[in-house]
């Protein structure tokens, strides 16, 4: 109650600034009409203002509180006695699975992306901008994003690499006492009378050790991959893909499309 409250000032004291510095355009649209640069809202514009921003940026507001509760409770978890095992397939000492908090951020990744994609879509229409003009506001957004969504894992970085060393140095240890016994046995000539190298287990053994230190040492210091980064970008470029069509008409992209695939 004490955060929404305060959440609610914060909207009462500068959500009108950010209104007008941010929101509002400089040419007549369906909230408003100007006119020797005096602006007079519409009916729907009064709503709008009054009623329609201050909600949403309550919202919004929450939401970004939210993300900062998620943020204080993965550091608290960081902070805890981890048991991480650096021979896990997922190549995170068992903490793979936070990679898909993408997936549980679809939701509001969309939206924010297309908050964004519906500003930059009413500087082109009203304001007669162009898509490229916003290469910096693109950019920062998604880095902004990116932050908030992943940024929060790295907490657990620290420990993941720890546990990454510490595995090299105990699975490391253990692979060269393996194949020193394994060269005194098959290469200098002390291997039991009668014991064939072909289908010996010791070779196969030597294998399974390879394939444990490979895992070891491909282990990553944080909690998602190339793939979770992918999949990030795709969820964010969606709601942006319609901006594409102020530059080039379904024609010409499906022309441009048809010269890369022939």
């Amino acid at each position: 109650m004490a955060a929404e409250i305060a959440l609610l000032m914060v909207v009462a004291v500068f959500g009108p600034y950010l209104r007008t510095s941010i929101l509002v355009l400089q040419a007549d649209t369906w909230y408003a009409s100007v006119s020797s640069s005096i602006r007079s809202d519409t009916p729907a514009g009064y709503w709008w203002r009054f009623v329609s921003i201050p909600i949403f940026q309550f919202i919004l507001l929450r939401w970004y509180y939210r993300i900062f509760v998620w943020w204080r409770f993965l550091f608290q978890v960081s902070r805890l006695n981890l048991n991480l095992v650096p021979l896990h397939p997922d190549r995170c000492a068992g903490l793979g699975f936070l990679g898909n908090i993408v997936l549980a951020f679809d939701p509001l990744l969309i939206a924010q992306s297309g908050l964004i994609s519906g500003a930059i879509a009413n500087r082109i229409l009203y304001d007669r901008m162009k898509l490229l003009d916003f290469k910096a506001e693109l950019l920062s957004t998604a880095a902004i994003l990116l932050v908030m969504v992943l940024g929060p894992l790295c907490v657990f970085a620290p420990k993941l690499n720890s546990a990454r060393r510490a595995g090299l140095r105990t699975y490391g240890k253990l692979a060269s006492d393996y194949v020193v016994g394994f060269a005194r046995k098959w290469s200098q000539g002390s291997q039991p009378a009668g014991e064939p190298l072909l289908g010996s287990s010791d070779i196969q053994s030597l294998a399974d050790l390879a394939h444990s230190f490979a895992v070891v040492k491909g282990m990553r210091v944080v909690p998602f991959g190339k793939d979770t980064i992918m999949q990030f970008l795709l969820v964010i470029a969606s709601p942006l893909v319609p901006l594409v069509f102020t530059m080039f008409s379904v024609e010409d992209l499906l022309k441009q499309i048809l010269k890369l695939v022939m």
